[in-house]
């Protein structure tokens, strides 16, 4: 009888180690630095330069229909929503394709730039002060591990931060670890990858959290996490074995009664 009982308790153990967890995180509470100054990015905080292919959205605030009065007409390269402008491809050229003033060239230029530009052609040959609202719309960084939503996310202004997108994500996962943040940047031979630790208040203000067009944000599991994983994994073949093995003891012990 003693080894059936043992059985029955080790049953048991194995079936409440199964269940589910919570695991609180904790989130900008250390105050050391976590900032590595030699293997920070410098151009996060520069901001987005226009490339051929981007893809603009253009309205002129002092008319919420069209960047101009009335519609263009037979223009292939733009599309329109209701109350958020038009938008425009950006050529291979690296020029842009506008109404009543033609092409200009934007690749190279910032968001500001490209809209003070805009502004003041379109000043100068159509529309008494105009108001350009300018946003590159084709920018986004994908987010992946344990946050709630994961996904694409579109950057739709300079400065973009990680906190910004993690919050778009609707936060971390009981199973994040919050101490193994991944920003993986770049292509081919210059990718690079930082290491975000968000339990440091200090990586509020690390320049790599600006985030850039094509980054991955990847959240890891926390070790508490993983090891449940597996354990839950040891389990789906314990347990039957487990069963089959109590059925037999059973039977064995009524069997020498």
């Amino acid at each position: 009888m003693r080894a059936l009982y043992l059985i029955y308790f080790v049953g048991i153990v194995l079936l409440g180690s199964s269940c589910s967890y919570k695991q609180n995180q904790i989130l900008f509470e250390k105050k050391a630095s976590v900032v590595d100054t030699a293997t920070s990015q410098p151009v996060a905080t520069v901001s987005y330069q226009i490339q051929p292919q981007d893809v603009l959205q253009i309205r002129n605030l002092q008319n919420l229909k069209y960047i101009v009065d009335e519609a263009p007409m037979g223009t292939g390269t733009s599309t329109t929503t209701a109350g958020q402008g038009q938008t425009f491809q950006v050529e291979e050229d690296g020029t842009v394709a506008l109404p009543a003033i033609g092409h200009i060239q934007v690749a190279g230029l910032t968001r500001t730039q490209a809209t003070k530009l805009i502004e003041d052609l379109y000043r100068k040959n159509l529309l008494k002060d105009p108001i350009i609202e300018l946003k590159v719309v084709n920018l986004k960084v994908t987010l992946l591990g344990e946050v709630k939503s994961p996904g694409n996310f579109p950057i739709l202004k300079d400065n973009t931060t990680l906190i910004e997108i993690l919050g778009q994500a609707g936060g971390l996962t009981p199973a994040a670890n919050e101490k193994n943040v991944k920003i993986i940047r770049g292509r081919d031979k210059d990718r690079k990858v930082a290491e975000i630790d968000l339990s440091n208040i200090n990586s509020l203000s690390d320049p790599r959290t600006m985030l850039q067009n094509g980054d991955i944000i990847y959240v890891a599991q926390n070790k508490r996490a993983i090891r449940s994983e597996n354990l839950q994994s040891f389990n789906t073949w314990v347990q039957p074995a487990l069963l089959l093995l109590n059925t037999a003891l059973i039977v064995f012990t009524l069997s020498r009664q």
